[in-house]
């Protein structure tokens, strides 16, 4: 596995190498700007996973994305929680905040691990088992919701669902013009209703679709906060026993 480090301040780009090496990984280069980053991808092979650092000397690495196509696995290191979002968007593996928890650090680099095809052969063998197991009648996921609103009956798509919620007893679906349906049911049955793809279970009161998600910001212990357009009666948390799952279902 060949990795490098990019970081602008020469003493955290060490003490990064050294947690490294505690967990057999050598890193032998090290970049410290944007610019130095940019010439370096030109002149030699990708590697398999750069720890990056968000804001360098000269600017943001994200600057680095833009003139350099990069298909490394990223694991950001950062004092920022602002740009999580933006960073997920990347290849990212992992988003871990300085300072740096050795557990943290290990725990990322392990998913890296995991993701990690054995052999292209066995990829291509997968594959075929996939389409093999896929079955003509595969299950359809709810595509609108009907709803009764005094005397009317009101249809939702799924396209106007900004998130699912439960609150006092009651199951509700809040929209993207901000006005909420009180439903039948359960989030545990919506569950089984969605295409899993578009929908994610954050914690015992949400269920989020993906493209509602406006920005992602690191929270306290370890837990996620979504910014979605319009609601605002509570924050929407991703629970910490979660956070993993929904790091890997947003890619």
């Amino acid at each position: 596995m060949t990795t490098i480090i990019i970081e602008d301040e020469k003493p955290s780009a060490r003490l990064l190498q050294r947690k490294l090496q505690k967990l057999a990984i050598e890193t032998s280069t090290m970049l410290h700007s944007v610019e130095e980053a940019i010439n370096w991808f030109q002149d030699n092979p990708h590697p398999d996973l750069i720890f990056l650092d968000i804001q360098l000397s000269d600017g943001l690495s994200f600057e680095i994305f833009d003139a350099i196509d990069i298909k490394s696995a990223i694991i950001f290191t950062t004092a920022y929680d602002e740009y999580a979002l933006r960073a997920f968007k990347l290849n990212s593996i992992d988003y871990l905040l300085k300072p740096i928890d050795e557990d943290d650090l290990e725990a990322a680099v392990n998913k890296f691990k995991s993701r990690q095809p054995k052999s292209e052969s066995m990829s291509l063998d997968l594959e075929m088992i996939k389409r093999m197991l896929v079955s003509p009648d595969a299950k359809n996921y709810k595509k609108r919701f009907t709803i009764k609103t005094g005397q009317y009956l009101k249809m939702i798509n799924i396209e106007e669902v900004e998130c699912f919620y439960s609150e006092n007893k009651g199951t509700y679906l809040h929209t993207l013009d901000n006005r909420d349906y009180l439903l039948e049911g359960t989030l545990e049955q919506l569950e089984t209703e969605l295409d899993p793809k578009d929908f994610f279970r954050i914690s015992r009161k949400f269920i989020v679709p993906m493209k509602t998600i406006k920005d992602i910001v690191v929270y306290s212990n370890s837990r996620l906060k979504l910014i979605l357009p319009t609601y605002k009666e509570d924050e929407v948390i991703v629970s910490r026993e979660r956070v993993n799952d929904f790091k890997n279902w947003i890619g």
